[in-house]
C-alpha cells in the first residue's frame, strides 16, 4: 500500500512537469563514465524516450572522450592535451570519428529504436548539422604588449553554425536526434568538437527549452569543500567562480555550454 500511494505522488508531481513541457525542446548532453556502463546508459536513454513518450521533443548530445583514448592505446598512439584540450591530427580524428559514430551514436541510436521509438543518428559519415571552424588556443605573450602567441592543436572545431531548421523538421516529424560532436567545416573537412560545446550551440539554435548536461560530477562547487554544491548560480556568480580558479578543467566547458544557450533565450540550463 505504502509502495502504491508513493507512486502515485510521484506521478501526480510529474504531471505538472509533463504538462509544463508539452511539445517542448529538451537537449539532452550524454558524457563521462555513463558512456562507459552499457546498464547505465540503457537506463538513461529510457529516461530520454519518456520524455518522448509524454510529449517532449529531445534532442541528445553525445561525447565519448574516454573510448577515444581506448581506440588510441590500442592503435599505439598516446592522447595529447593543450590546455585541456585534446591535440588532433590525421590518426586520432579518424578515431574519433569512427569510435563517436560507428560506436557510440549507433548504440544510442538501436537503443532508442529497441525502446520502439524513432531514434536518428546525425554525424559526419551521414546528415551533418554542426559546422565549425579551426580552434586555435591562445597562450598569453611573453612581453608585455607583444601578441598573444596562437597554438594548433589540429582538426578541433569551434562551432560556426547548427542547421536548427532541420532539428525542428526532425523532432515535429517525431525522430529524436542523436548528433555526434564531428562537425564539417566551410571546405567540407571534418573536425572533432567538445560535446558540451556542441550541445550548448544546439540548445541555441533549437530555442530549447531546458538544456541537461548529464555528467559523472557531481556539478558546481563554490569552493573546494564536497558540501558547497550549488543548486542555483546568477551570471555574474559564474564569472566571479571562473575567474578564481573554482570553475576549471572539465567544468568550464560544460559552464560555458550553459552560457551559451542562456543567452541564445534558453529557459534553464541543468548540469
Amino acid at each position: 500500500m505504502q509502495d502504491a500511494i508513493a507512486k502515485a505522488a510521484a506521478l501526480v508531481e510529474a504531471h505538472e512537469y509533463i504538462r509544463r513541457f508539452e511539445n517542448k525542446l529538451v537537449v539532452v548532453k550524454v558524457g563521462g563514465s555513463i558512456m562507459d556502463d552499457p546498464a547505465t546508459l540503457r537506463s538513461l536513454i529510457t529516461d530520454v524516450c519518456f520524455l518522448d513518450a509524454v510529449g517532449m521533443h529531445p534532442i541528445i548530445v553525445h561525447g565519448g572522450g574516454k573510448s577515444i583514448t581506448e581506440a588510441m592505446k590500442k592503435a599505439g598512439l598516446e592522447a595529447q592535451f593543450v590546455q585541456g584540450r585534446r591535440y588532433t591530427d590525421e590518426r586520432t580524428l579518424a578515431i574519433a570519428e569512427h569510435v563517436l559514430v560507428n560506436e557510440v551514436n549507433k548504440e544510442i541510436v538501436d537503443t532508442i529504436k529497441g525502446l520502439e521509438h524513432n531514434g536518428l543518428g546525425l554525424h559526419s559519415l551521414a546528415s551533418c548539422v554542426v559546422f565549425a571552424k579551426r580552434l586555435f588556443l591562445k597562450e598569453p605573450a611573453a612581453k608585455a604588449g607583444d601578441p598573444d602567441r596562437k597554438i594548433d592543436i589540429g582538426y578541433v572545431g569551434e562551432v560556426e553554425w547548427v542547421n536548427g531548421a532541420l532539428l525542428k523538421a526532425l523532432v515535429e516529424a517525431e525522430y529524436s536526434p542523436v548528433i555526434a560532436p564531428i562537425a564539417r567545416d566551410a571546405a567540407g573537412g571534418k573536425l572533432n568538437v567538445n560535446a558540451d560545446s556542441v550541445a550548448g550551440h544546439v540548445a541555441a539554435a533549437v530555442k530549447a527549452d531546458k538544456l541537461v548536461l548529464v555528467s559523472d560530477t557531481h556539478g558546481i562547487r563554490t569552493s573546494g569543500d564536497a558540501e558547497s554544491l550549488a543548486k542555483h548560480l546568477s551570471r555574474s556568480q559564474i564569472d566571479e567562480l571562473v575567474s578564481s580558479g573554482v570553475i576549471t578543467a572539465g567544468m568550464l566547458p560544460k559552464v560555458e555550454a550553459s552560457i551559451t544557450a542562456l543567452e541564445a533565450g534558453v529557459s534553464k540550463a541543468h548540469i
